[in-house]
This record gives C-alpha cells, sequence and structure tokens, in this order.
C-alpha cells in the first residue's frame, strides 16, 4: 500500500477529485492511503501568510520555506520517516508510464504544490528528492499534477483495479498503444465491429490486437516505435504479405496445349472457322 502526501494551499481541490471514482473507491477500501495537508496552516504568522516577495525583484510572490519545512516535519512524523519527496514543477522530468511504475514501488510519498511563481529554492534542496512534470506547459499550481500523478500511480497498487491485465495492456505500459477496442452493439451508423473479434478463434484475436497495437504506435507515436524492442513474432506480423505463386504447368502439358490448339477439326476445317464462302453450311 502507498501512503501520498500531499502538501498544498488547496486542499479542497484535490480531495474533490481524489475522493470520488477509483481513487475514491480505493482510498475507502483501504488499497491506497491520501492525505491533504494545508501548508497555510503551519505558517507561523499571525495572519497564516505563506508568500511573501522575491529578492532582486521581479514579478509576483513566492512561497516561503518554512511553512513548507514544518509541513515536512510533520509527513516524516506521520510516515514514521522520511518519504519520497516529489515536488511538481515544469522544470522536472516529465511523468512516463515507465516512472509511474517506479513510484508504484514506494511505501510513503509527499506530493509539493507550488503555487505564485513558485518556491523558495532553499526549501527545495533541502527536501525534495526529484521534480516532476506532467508536460511542457505551465499550470497556476502544482495540484493537478498532483492529481495526475497520485491517479497513474495509485491504479497501479495492488486491489485499486480488479486484476493486473486492466493496465498492463494499456498504452504506454509495455511500451506500445493500446488496440482499438469495441463493444455493443456490432454495428453503430454504419460502422462495423471487425468480424475477427466476432469469431470468437482467442489465437486470432490475439494476433490482431498485437498488429493494432504495433501499427498503432507506428502511426500515432513514432517516436515510441523507434525505441521499442521488436521481438521476432513482431517483426513476422509486420512484414508484408507474400505474394501468393502462380502454379507453373509442365512443359509436356504446355506443349499438348500448343498441339490441340494447332490440329484441325474434324471435317477438314481449321479449328476455330466456320463454313468458307460459297459451301453450303
Amino acid at each position: 500500500m502507498i501512503n501520498f502526501y500531499i502538501a498544498t494551499l488547496f486542499p479542497e481541490m484535490v480531495e474533490a477529485v481524489l475522493g470520488t471514482s477509483i481513487i475514491g473507491r480505493a482510498r475507502k477500501a483501504g488499497y491506497l492511503g491520501v492525505t491533504c495537508l494545508n501548508i497555510r496552516e503551519f505558517s507561523t504568522d499571525k495572519h497564516h501568510r505563506v508568500d511573501d516577495t522575491p529578492y532582486g525583484g521581479g514579478m509576483g510572490m513566492l512561497m516561503q520555506a518554512q511553512p513548507i519545512y514544518d509541513c515536512y516535519l510533520e509527513i516524516c512524523r506521520r510516515a514514521g520517516g522520511k518519504p519520497h519527496v516529489v515536488y511538481m514543477s515544469p522544470q522536472g522530468e516529465v511523468l512516463t508510464q515507465k516512472k509511474c511504475v517506479q513510484f508504484s514501488g514506494y511505501e510513503n510519498i509527499m506530493i509539493l504544490c507550488g503555487h505564485y511563481e513558485g518556491v523558495d529554492e532553499r526549501v527545495l534542496e533541502e527536501i525534495v528528492d526529484e521534480e516532476i512534470s506532467i508536460g511542457d506547459y505551465v499550470l497556476t499550481g502544482g495540484e493537478l499534477g498532483a492529481m495526475v500523478l497520485v491517479d497513474s500511480v495509485g491504479r497501479l497498487c495492488e486491489g485499486v483495479l480488479a486484476d493486473s491485465s486492466c493496465f498492463e495492456e494499456e498504452s504506454h505500459f509495455a511500451g506500445l498503444l493500446e488496440y482499438p477496442q469495441y463493444t455493443r452493439p456490432p454495428v453503430w451508423r454504419g460502422r462495423e465491429v471487425p468480424e475477427i473479434l466476432l469469431s470468437g478463434h482467442h489465437a486470432n484475436i490475439h494476433k490482431w490486437r498485437r498488429l493494432q497495437s504495433l501499427e498503432r504506435t507506428e502511426k500515432k507515436r513514432p517516436d515510441l516505435f523507434a525505441r521499442y524492442e521488436l521481438t521476432d513474432l513482431d517483426k513476422r506480423y509486420l512484414a508484408p504479405p507474400k505474394p501468393r505463386r502462380r502454379k507453373k504447368h509442365s512443359q509436356a502439358a504446355e506443349g499438348q496445349i500448343v498441339q490441340n490448339a494447332q490440329e484441325p477439326c474434324a471435317g477438314g476445317g481449321q479449328a476455330g472457322t466456320g463454313p468458307q464462302d460459297g459451301q453450303d453450311g
């Protein structure tokens, strides 16, 4: 079981999402722990301020080190030791499925959500183990990224989904995109479900899905496909079908066909000709 500790200025925002659907049910069932801590509650300022102007000037406000560090200490106390600390940042490593699998091996993870113009660098140097980004763009805060991280890692934990196959066949898990899927009705607006999926032939269905996954990845994400190590079976699936060879007649048979074509028809006429002009039919 993984315990996520989310340090944020907006715990209600995080709870509104992670308290519902699959992650919410997993929390209630005890398969996953998610605790939101309000950084503002750890401020020593009488007005509970957590930000101030940056040294050297510039626009915006920076989150101060002290409230974040004291929040971190409280998380250490609850976790019984130092958690793995992740700071959601556009400067961080981009989150991938492979990274999610790595995160699923930790017991306690603290996620720090920045806001405003960022966080005092000193507290990042003091407590953060790694920075993670969910893409090359900027958000108003780290909360959305934190929720993405919890959802993508949490669903890999035992008991959260019905079976490991629920995520092992999905896009990115094994380095490829997922094959297309269909449900009832068999025909919708003139579009039919591929006949092979209705055949009940599991080996052929498996082959079709694998080929679709390979072809989709090559077409939609050539960058992923270029990095993927194809198996010998994959290469056979992707190889163009060999043209069917025409049957060769034996030379003797061909000679017989030519000879028959040249023999005169019974009655003295040439094969393929009608009665001669001026004669009775």
